[in-house]
């Protein structure tokens, strides 16, 4: 009788992971399992807690209880320079890109190997060429500076710098806001194909359902500041939920709405 395979542990798990701010709770005992390979996305109305959750992961900002393992060690535990060690294997694309408008394109993208992996410029400059050819700009693109990039193509570097480590853990902060949705579809293939590349666990947090669907294998909803429900992405629009229901579909009446009025 062949023995008993043991189940896959998760690439992040949190569990009762609280955040106040003066009063206000944010998060209210999260718990959510993250596993490898596998593209997450977080989905809640503005001021859910949904980039409060994500800095957490980070260590942007110290939760008040509760836990993050990744690869099975709390990160919350763990020294600075292991943190440190840890949150080098991590990729992330912020919402607005978060360019340094004083620098080249190059030099953004290839950002983290000069000043963690101290790559030489020459080397880095060529790396980054590479890179910006896995999302689909050409190598010249590199002399140029970001106010010269159109919306679509600053959204591109800002992933191409995410993925230049070759990180084994990726996040994006709402990657298609700002953009139509021909090129927030682009974006969205783009994510996909540079996660499978990598093998990487991708989080993203995001408000745009379409998005949702085209990037995510799994999805959760967190309101009041928990996760009400997860479940495969495909599912989105038809999870049974009400309260995931009537924040996907838009709709103006509902239990979030009751809740508010009370």
């Amino acid at each position: 009788m062949s023995a008993a395979i043991p189940p896959k542990q998760p690439k992040i798990r949190i569990r009762g992971l609280e955040k106040s701010f003066g009063e206000k709770k944010v998060l209210d005992g999260v718990d959510l399992d993250i596993m490898p390979g596998t593209s997450l996305v977080v989905i809640g109305g503005s001021g859910s807690g949904k980039s409060v959750l994500i800095k957490c992961v980070l260590n942007l900002i110290e939760p008040d209880a509760g836990t993050i393992e990744i690869d099975g060690e709390n990160v919350l535990a763990l020294s600075p320079r292991a943190r440190r060690a840890v949150y080098a294997r991590i990729g992330m694309l912020f919402q607005n890109g978060a360019l340094f408008d004083s620098l080249p394109v190059w030099e953004n993208v290839a950002f983290g190997l000069l000043a963690r992996h101290r790559v030489r410029r020459a080397e880095a400059r060529v790396r980054a060429g590479e890179i910006l050819g896995q999302v689909g700009l050409e190598a010249t693109c590199g002399a140029l500076f970001p106010a010269e990039l159109s919306g679509g193509m600053q959204k591109r570097v800002a992933l191409a710098r995410a993925i230049a480590s070759r990180p084994d853990i990726l996040f994006f902060d709402e990657p298609t806001t700002g953009l139509d949705p021909i090129i927030g579809a682009v974006i969205d293939g783009l994510i996909v194909d540079c996660v499978k590349r990598l093998g990487s666990t991708a989080v993203a947090i995001t408000h745009d359902m379409a998005s949702a669907q085209r990037i995510g294998d799994e999805a959760a909803m967190l309101h009041g500041g928990k996760i009400v429900w997860s479940g495969p992405a495909a599912s989105l629009l038809k999870s049974g939920n009400p309260v995931v229901d009537q924040f996907t579909h838009g709709r103006r009446e509902g239990p979030i709405k009751m809740e508010l009025r009370g």
